[in-house]
């Protein structure tokens, strides 16, 4: 006996499978935001830089779009 305690959120995470396609649902059912920043540079030189602000979501008929239907 090692008198280690098994943690219930480890072991109970370890077997949980999900699906890529599942995984995927649940995220983009609440929306996700990806934010990142990628800078290039040479000798303490930058020379480009590029920031990325996204949101993803789905897209529902039910929710009406904020601007109106098409004319």
């Amino acid at each position: 006996m090692t008198g280690r305690t098994a943690d219930p959120v480890d072991s109970a995470l370890g077997r949980r499978r999900i699906a890529l396609v599942d995984l995927l649902d649940r995220l983009l059912a609440g929306g996700v935001v990806l934010t990142g920043e990628l800078t290039l540079a040479i000798a303490d030189v930058d020379l480009v830089r590029v920031d990325l602000r996204a949101l993803i979501s789905s897209v529902s008929t039910r929710v009406p779009a904020p601007w109106g239907p098409p004319a």
